[in-house]
């Protein structure tokens, strides 16, 4: 930060953004230690820890799971959780057969404490429950973190977009209940407020086809529109001239869907597509 800092001192036309990445891990590790998580990946973790903790226990689970492990690292804990719990509900069928069966009864590893705890674990209906009610939550913000986390396309002109998405979606998936989202909300807005939320990314998220031409009431977002300006007067320090023709002519062209903004098929492929990254990559370049 103090480099950071240091640089832009000297250099004004420059911004500083954290690294996506990390702020959304930061996301994921606040949602994940509210209370009503942090059970239920306490007892994943539980489980996972007794099974690769003896030979005997493991190799009967991948009997039972058709060789399949149930831990997907990951390079961070939390997206680490959220693979491990999503691998445990598709292979939870075979997980509830192999602890019900007589193999398990007859390992010494299963009447231990642990083994006695793995058991009630697998076999409780509110586990499963919660553990349903995780990967609803951790999915959406999951899949954002997919998306900056890839080489392979830039990713910040769909960063703040889809954060949007994310938290919108998180509200249904708890089914508008208040009490039960606010504390997941309040965890995203905390840790995305100057961090994901800068000029950049409001300014990518405006030129971005793919959210404008299906709604275009962003143009009406002061902040928004607050965090264009500051990005035109920042790269072009001075320069009024072009910051006039940027605000004033090249900014109503796109709104206006002038040239090839305004050509049908751009506009239905944004519309029906959100999933279509390139798209909106070739139309910003």
């Amino acid at each position: 930060m103090a480099v950071a800092n240091k640089m832009m001192e000297n250099r004004p036309h420059m911004f500083w953004t954290s690294c996506a990445t990390h702020t959304l891990n930061f996301m994921l590790q606040g949602v994940g230690n509210l209370l009503r998580f942090k059970g239920v990946i306490e007892k994943v973790k539980v489980f996972t820890i007794f099974i690769y903790a003896h030979r005997k226990t493991l190799a009967l689970m991948r009997k039972y799971t058709k060789k399949r492990d149930i831990v997907r690292p990951k390079v961070t804990r939390f997206a680490t959780s959220f693979l491990t719990l999503q691998s445990l509900v598709d292979k939870k069928k075979d997980l509830r057969i192999k602890v019900a069966s007589d193999e398990r009864e007859q390992c010494k590893h299963s009447k231990s404490i642990k083994g006695k705890m793995t058991y009630a674990t697998m076999v409780s209906a509110y586990f499963w429950n919660g553990v349903s009610l995780c990967l609803r939550v951790f999915e959406l913000l999951f899949k954002v973190l997919q998306l900056v986390d890839g080489d392979k396309k830039p990713s910040m002109r769909f960063l703040y977009g889809e954060l949007q998405k994310a938290r919108n979606e998180i509200k249904e998936a708890l089914k508008n209940n208040e009490a039960h989202y606010r504390p997941i909300i309040q965890i995203i807005d905390e840790k995305a407020h100057d961090q994901l939320d800068g000029p950049l990314h409001l300014v990518a998220y405006f030129l971005n086809p793919c959210y404008f031409f299906k709604d275009q009431s962003i143009q009406h977002d002061s902040l928004v529109m607050d965090a264009m300006f500051t990005c035109v007067e920042k790269f072009f320090l001075d320069n009024f001239e072009v910051q006039n023709r940027v605000i004033n002519i090249e900014m109503l062209k796109y709104k206006r869907k002038e040239g090839g903004f305004g050509r049908h098929l751009v506009e239905i492929r944004c519309i029906e597509n959100d999933d279509n990254y390139d798209l909106g990559m070739i139309l910003i370049e």
